[in-house]
């Protein structure tokens, strides 16, 4: 049998703060039913003093190393999603890396905004299938309340911040990643976008989004990549036990689910409670369906995601 990448263990970690929509509706011209009806969204979590993209990715990490009974020094690679590192440099990956005590192992940060987790999986999945360590911690992590624009009501209501964390292993059998799936076209950087950057303005800049031409990019490309994935080992939408997507809005979990003709029982949704969290929102999402009792052993799920750029891609597997 070929050796494939298993999930050990997952984990998330969400900041102190809460914030329903009549919090938001009070410094913000929005309403709680505006918000609701447009994204789904009741609640997002906002990170406060002390609490930062790599600080949120120790805290999943130390659960899903525990959930996956292994200890950090076993952990030979940690590759984290981010679009708001701690520091332009070094890479927060490093960060998460001294926090958690490991004095050496590969560690390094992967930018692909919405889809970066699953751009990390799949970098994970390949180092770890080519001989480069036994265990990896796949993380996404963000704090997008810092980037957002809060007088923009058609922004600043979609995003939260958070992270989630995987413990990959490796193994002979049936259970494990079987396909990953990729994709990226900059043609579409003016779609969703941050406003700023070192060697541009020389500052972190604000978040900027066409929101309905995002909205129908992301219905094409999400059933589009699901059914690639699927195909490339000899599957179908209807094989699939969960499905495992981007939290970044209600109405485009529910279209794609119309797209692809799968009940939208099987569609795991955290956007309620957590908002669109980008690279951290399928591992959250992930950890949520595990540990509440939906997701078990022996599944077959698809993750996948679109983000800025636009980058989009999928992952199955075998839980």
């Amino acid at each position: 049998m070929a050796m494939r990448s298993v999930i050990l263990g997952t984990g998330s970690a969400l900041p102190k703060r809460r914030l329903d929509n009549a919090e938001l509706a009070k410094t913000v011209d929005t309403s709680d039913q505006w918000i609701v009806e447009r994204t789904g969204i009741h609640t997002r979590y906002i990170a406060g003093d002390g609490e930062t993209t790599a600080t949120l990715a120790a805290d999943a990490s130390r659960k899903a190393l525990e959930h996956a009974g292994v200890d950090a020094s076993d952990i030979d690679l940690i590759v984290l999603a981010t679009a708001t590192p701690d520091q332009t440099f070094p890479s927060s990956a490093t960060r998460v890396q001294a926090m958690l005590g490991i004095p050496d192992c590969i560690a390094f940060d992967v930018h692909a905004v919405c889809t970066g987790f699953l751009y990390a999986l799949s970098v994970a999945d390949s180092m770890l299938k080519s001989g480069n360590g036994t265990k990896a911690l796949v993380i996404g992590s963000e704090t997008f309340s810092r980037i957002l624009d809060w007088e923009d009501r058609a922004t600043c209501v979609l995003f939260g911040d958070g992270a989630g964390a995987l413990v990959l292993g490796t193994e002979d059998g049936t259970r494990g990643i079987l396909a990953t799936k990729l994709h990226a076209d900059g043609r579409y950087n003016d779609m969703l976008f941050v406003d700023g950057g070192p060697s541009t303005t020389g500052t972190v800049g604000k978040l900027r989004m066409k929101g309905r031409e995002v909205f129908r990019h992301a219905v094409i490309n999400l059933a589009d990549v699901l059914n690639e994935v699927l195909a490339e080992i000899g599957l179908t939408a209807a094989d699939v036990d969960w499905i495992v997507p981007h939290q970044a809005n209600a109405r485009i979990l529910d279209a794609t689910a119309r797209k692809l003709g799968v009940s939208s029982d099987k569609i795991v949704v955290t956007v309620d409670r957590h908002a669109n969290t980008s690279a951290a929102s399928v591992p959250l999402a992930l950890d949520t369906a595990v540990r509440d009792g939906r997701i078990k052993r022996g599944d077959l799920i698809v993750l996948e995601a679109m983000g800025g750029g636009f980058t989009w891609g999928a992952a199955a597997l075998r839980y």
